[in-house]
C-alpha cells in the first residue's frame, strides 16, 4: 500500500469514528433527558473547556490560542459562531429528550443541502441542473413534512440552518479547527458557569444529586471534543467531496435510533420527506462524483498537452 493510500485509509477510519460517535449521541442524551437542555449545554461547555485546556497543554497549542483572543475581528466572528453552536447544542438536546430524534436527524440530512444555498447565496457559487433539482426535491419534502406533520419541524430547520451557518462562518475566518473550538468554548463558558451557579443557588441543579448524573455530565467534555478532534484529523486526510460523503453516517444513525430503539411515530408525511431527502442527496453526490471526474479529465488532459 503506497504512503497516500495510507494516509487515506487512515482519514477514512478517523471520519467514519467521528460520525459514528455523533450518530449515537442520542443514546447520551437520553440517558440525561431528566436534566434541562440548558443545564447540559451548560456542563457541555464548562467540561469541554476543561479537555480541551489539557489538549492544548499537552501539545502547545497555546500561542495559536492567544493570537485568535488578540484580533479583535476574529475574535468578534468567534463570538458569533460561539453562540450559533451553544444554539444548535441546546436545541438538539431538547429533541431528544422531548423525543424528537427523527426531526434530529432530518436537520442534519438538511445540513449540506443549506450549505449549498449558502454557498450560492455568499459565495457566488452555480449550481449543476442536477444539483438544483436535488434542492428543489429536498424543499418539497420539507413542505410535505409542514403539512402533513410540522409540529415539531422547527427543530429539524433550526439545527440545519444553525449548524450551516456555524460551518460556512468557520469556513472562511482564518482559524484553525481546535483553536476556534477552543476560543468559542472560552467565551461561552462564563455564561454556562453562571447558569450552573444560579440552578445550584435556587436549588435546581441536577449536579452533585446523582453520581451517575454527575458522571454523565462531565463526560461531556470528552463527548464534546473527541470526535471534533477526529473529524479535524480526518479533514486533513481526506479530500472533502468524500468527508462529505461520510457526513450522512451521522444522521442515518440517528434514524434507525429513533425508529428502532426510541419507537419515534414514523408518519407517512416523514416517509415522503425522507425518501426525497434521500433522493436528492444521492442526486447530490453523484452530481458531485461526475463534475469530480470531470475536473480529473480536463487536468489530465492539460498536463498532457503541456
Amino acid at each position: 500500500m503506497t504512503r497516500p493510500q495510507s494516509h487515506a485509509r487512515t482519514g477514512i477510519v478517523l471520519g467514519l469514528a467521528a460520525y459514528a460517535v455523533w450518530g449515537v449521541l442520542p443514546l447520551y442524551f437520553k440517558a440525561l433527558a431528566h436534566v434541562g437542555a440548558l443545564e447540559v449545554v451548560a456542563h457541555r461547555i464548562v467540561w469541554s473547556l476543561v479537555f480541551l485546556t489539557a489538549f492544548a497543554a499537552a501539545f502547545r497549542r497555546w500561542g495559536a490560542i492567544r493570537a485568535a483572543v488578540a484580533a479583535p475581528r476574529l475574535a468578534l466572528t468567534l463570538l458569533l459562531t460561539a453562540t450559533l453552536i451553544a444554539v444548535n447544542w441546546t436545541v438538539y438536546i431538547y429533541a431528544v429528550a422531548s423525543g424528537h430524534v427523527l426531526e434530529g436527524s432530518l436537520g442534519y440530512y438538511l445540513n449540506p443541502l443549506v450549505n449549498v444555498l449558502l454557498g450560492v447565496a455568499f459565495l457566488g457559487e452555480r449550481l449543476t441542473r442536477g444539483q438544483a433539482g436535488a434542492v428543489a426535491l429536498a424543499g418539497i419534502g420539507v413542505a410535505i413534512l409542514a403539512l402533513g406533520a410540522g409540529g415539531a419541524l422547527w427543530i429539524s430547520l433550526a439545527l440545519a440552518g444553525s449548524f450551516a451557518s456555524y460551518g460556512f462562518i468557520r469556513k472562511v475566518a482564518p482559524v484553525e479547527a481546535f483553536e476556534g473550538l477552543y476560543v468559542e468554548t472560552l467565551f461561552l463558558t462564563p455564561a454556562a458557569l453562571g447558569w450552573i451557579a444560579w440552578l445550584i443557588a435556587h436549588g435546581q441543579s441536577s449536579f452533585r444529586v446523582a453520581p451517575g448524573t454527575d458522571l454523565l455530565l462531565v463526560l461531556g467534555g470528552a463527548v464534546t471534543a473527541i470526535p471534533l478532534l477526529l473529524f479535524t484529523a480526518a479533514a486533513k486526510r481526506l479530500p472533502y467531496s468524500t468527508l462529505g460523503f461520510l457526513q450522512y453516517v451521522a444522521p442515518s444513525l440517528q434514524f434507525l435510533l429513533a425508529v428502532a430503539l426510541f419507537g419515534e411515530p414514523l408518519t407517512r408525511a416523514h416517509l415522503f420527506c425522507f425518501a426525497l431527502i434521500w433522493t436528492a442527496l444521492a442526486i447530490f453526490v453523484f452530481e458531485g462524483y461526475r463534475s469530480g471526474r470531470r475536473r480529473a479529465a480536463q487536468l489530465a488532459a492539460a498536463a498532457s498537452a503541456g
